[in-house]
C-alpha cells in the first residue's frame, strides 16, 4: 500500500505545473492563482508545493522554462520546413498558429505573462523573446534574406517580428477552435504584418 501511495520523482512537480497551466486554460490569470487553488487544482496537500517551489513566482519561471521548450521545438519545426526564403513568412507564421493552438494553455500563460503583474514572470518570458528574435537573426543570415543590413539593424528588425508575432497572440488565442475561417484571417493579417516589416527593412539604408 505503501509503494503504492509513494510518489515518482517530479510527479508532485510536474502536477503542480499542469494544475497551473490547466486553471490559466480555464482563463483565470496567472497572477491571481494562489497556492492552495493549484495545489487543490493538483490533487496535493498545499504543503507539498514548497518542496518544489519557493513560491508561484518560483511555479511560474519554471513554465517560463518550459514554455521555452515549446517555442524551440516550433523553431525546430520551421528549420526543418522553410529552405526557401520567399516562403519564410506564410509557413513560418502557420507553423507559429499550428503550434498556438495546439499548446493554448501555454500561450495564454505567454501573453498574460507578458503584461503580468510578475516582473520576474514578464522579464523570463521576454528573455524567451529576445532569444527566438537572435535565432530568427541567424536563419535570416544564413538564407541571404538581409545581407545588406547591418548586425544591429537585423536584430532590430527581428525583434520587431517578434513583437509583432507575440501581439498576434490574443486574436489567435480567441478564435474558437472549430473557426477556420477566422484563423485564415489571422494567418493573413499576421503575415501581412511582417511582410510590410520585411518591405521596410529591404529599403533600410543601414549607416556605416
Amino acid at each position: 500500500m505503501a509503494e503504492k501511495q509513494r510518489r515518482k520523482p517530479g510527479e508532485t512537480r510536474e502536477k503542480l505545473m499542469n494544475a497551473a497551466l490547466a486553471l490559466v486554460g480555464k482563463g483565470r490569470h496567472f497572477a491571481s492563482l494562489g497556492i492552495r487553488e493549484v495545489t487543490r487544482q493538483a490533487g496535493v496537500v498545499p504543503t507539498s508545493f514548497y518542496r518544489h517551489f519557493r513560491n508561484m513566482d518560483d511555479l511560474g519561471l519554471q513554465l517560463v522554462d518550459e514554455l521555452g521548450l515549446v517555442l524551440r521545438r516550433m523553431m525546430r519545426e520551421a528549420r526543418a520546413n522553410v529552405l526557401q526564403a520567399d516562403k519564410l513568412i506564410d509557413e513560418s507564421v502557420g507553423i507559429f498558429i499550428s503550434h498556438a493552438r495546439n499548446n493554448r494553455s501555454f500561450f495564454m500563460f505567454m501573453a498574460q505573462g507578458l503584461a503580468g503583474e510578475s516582473r520576474a514572470v514578464q522579464e523570463g518570458i521576454r528573455s524567451e523573446m529576445r532569444y527566438f528574435a537572435s535565432e530568427l537573426a541567424n536563419d535570416l543570415r544564413r538564407l541571404k534574406v538581409a545581407d545588406h543590413l547591418s548586425d544591429a539593424d537585423l536584430d532590430m528588425t527581428c525583434d520587431l517580428v517578434v513583437r509583432s508575432v507575440a501581439f498576434s497572440l490574443t486574436d489567435i488565442l480567441g478564435i474558437s477552435p472549430d473557426d477556420d475561417y477566422q484563423e485564415e484571417q489571422v494567418r493573413q493579417r499576421t503575415a501581412r504584418f511582417l511582410q510590410l516589416i520585411f518591405v521596410g527593412a529591404a529599403n533600410w539604408k543601414s549607416q556605416s
